[in-house]
């Protein structure tokens, strides 16, 4: 978290903007717009994520190179902007970044406060003094920019590039790791359990694979994603009709900074639509919830089939990481599956705070954006941290249960299902009925019976037959 620069030595410069005079730390790199953002906002110790004042830096370096070619900033103003916004990009000022999340709706007060810090920082690589602005925070380094398309051009910038560098290498991990599980628990048959009840056999590798898929198709929606950001508002200025823009500012700033993420960025097709509203970001945090549901799902199949050791499901073994409880020695519990269910409840409410969030566009601006990119990108973090953990302290470690697999399928009442094509639904419901109440298998029932021959009953009750298509047609339960 980042925190207000200490003044150590206690004493202030004055400074002046549109609204008067205003007492900034001496050692500060910010100024007088900043020191006011701090006075208004004491509402929480939450800040802009160093992601996006990354991408600020990125912007306004690339701005200020941008500029320059076009002729409207002077080579020495440039240089010292691109400089001190490197240092930006580098995390070096982090310090001078003190707003809070709960500011303005446009995220005026953290642009103008990047603004400041490049102009003060570059102004001393000048050999000017902090807060004689010889570079201007306005005319020089937010050239051809308002708040409001920079602010959520840096939260696209962000975002994409955290899904691209964090959540999609975990996810990749996470997948390769439950495919291999898939792959290593083929041969192992278990029953299967629809309602919380028994049902007709699977294979534990198959459980597994539809993990896999579930987080194959995860990865699909973080692209999904990444491409309803690549479209940004830079450009479009105050309103979206980008008065005081160079016409060409927008796509080359674009491609530069295209270039150095390694994301895919353009200049929105229509800047009302970029500015007005943010129905990207909306979009993004609805895939990303998605994936969170999927892996609520997983997490907690994982823990119902670890359950026990001996009075649960018991189907797999879970790495043991830790004790588990503080008054009965020897538990063991699934605490990282538990902390993904976190999570994805975290993700979950992020979502409705950015759903909610997308509602706040009132005619040319929207007015929420800071706590938009606040959720969105702790979404990205929490859900790239928890995978990468989930894979290798949980999943790469599962071993198969497969006595106990086995044990189960032979006592569930939900093997006379292979038995209906043959002796008609209404006869193997009876037959089931039987073997409940007197604590015998289907099978010994059916033998005791003889409701088939002998050879014929063991291939129905095949349990590994009765993973795959085939066989006699008929109903197959629910």
């Amino acid at each position: 978290m980042r925190t207000n620069q200490g003044n150590l030595s206690g004493s202030t410069r004055i400074e002046r903007d549109t609204m008067g005079e205003l007492a900034v730390p001496a050692e500060a790199y910010y100024g007088v717009q900043t020191a006011r953002a701090i006075e208004n906002f004491p509402i929480s110790p939450l800040r802009m994520p160093r992601s996006v004042i990354r991408a600020m830096g990125l912007i306004k370096r690339a701005a200020a190179a941008v500029n320059q070619s076009l002729g409207l900033l002077d080579k020495k103003s440039a240089g010292a902007i691109k400089q001190a916004a490197t240092e930006v990009v580098e995390g070096k000022l982090d310090a001078e970044f003190p707003v809070d999340i709960f500011q303005t709706g446009s995220g005026t007060s953290t642009n103008m406060n990047t603004n400041e810090v490049i102009s003060n920082r570059a102004t001393e690589l000048l050999g000017g003094a902090r807060g004689s602005k010889l570079v201007h925070p306005n005319d020089h380094v937010n050239l051809g920019q308002s708040s409001n398309d920079v602010i959520p051009t840096a939260i696209h910038i962000a975002a994409s590039e955290a899904m691209q560098q964090q959540l999609l290498p975990a996810l990749t991990r996470l997948q390769k790791a439950l495919k291999g599980k898939a792959k290593e628990f083929d041969r192992v048959v278990k029953i299967g359990r629809t309602h919380l009840q028994d049902a007709t056999p699977v294979r534990l590798g198959q459980e597994f694979g539809g993990y896999a898929r579930q987080i194959e198709l995860g990865i699909q929606r973080v692209k999904q994603a990444q491409e309803a950001l690549s479209e940004v508002a830079l450009g479009g200025t105050a309103v979206g009709t980008g008065l005081n823009c160079h016409p060409k500012f927008s796509a080359k700033v674009m491609a530069i900074i295209s270039k150095e993420t390694g994301c895919s960025f353009k200049e929105a097709k229509n800047h009302f639509e970029a500015q007005s509203a943010q129905d990207s970001l909306v979009e993004a945090s609805g895939h990303l919830r998605t994936l969170a549901v999927s892996l609520m799902k997983i997490a907690n199949d994982i823990r119902w089939l670890g359950s026990g050791p001996r009075c649960g499901l018991g189907e797999i073994n879970l790495p043991e990481t830790q004790p588990g409880s503080s008054i009965m020695p020897g538990k063991v519990n699934p605490v990282i599956a538990e902390s993904v269910t976190m999570v994805c409840a975290q993700v979950i409410g992020n979502d409705v705070t950015i759903t909610v969030g997308g509602q706040a566009a009132n005619f040319e601006l929207i007015v929420m954006m800071p706590v938009m990119a606040y959720n969105l990108l702790q979404s990205i973090e929490l859900l790239a941290t928890a995978s990468n953990n989930f894979a290798a302290k949980c999943i790469e470690g599962i071993k198969a249960n497969e006595e106990r697999c086995k044990s189960l399928i032979e006592e569930s009442l939900a093997m006379c299902t292979a038995l209906a094509p043959e002796i008609g639904y209404e006869a193997a419901a009876k037959l089931a009925k039987e073997a409940y109440k007197s604590g015998k298998t289907v099978r010994q029932i059916a033998k005791d019976q003889k409701v088939l021959p002998e050879k014929r009953l063991a291939a129905l009750l095949d349990p590994w037959r009765m993973t795959e298509p085939g066989g006699p047609v008929g109903s197959a339960g629910g």
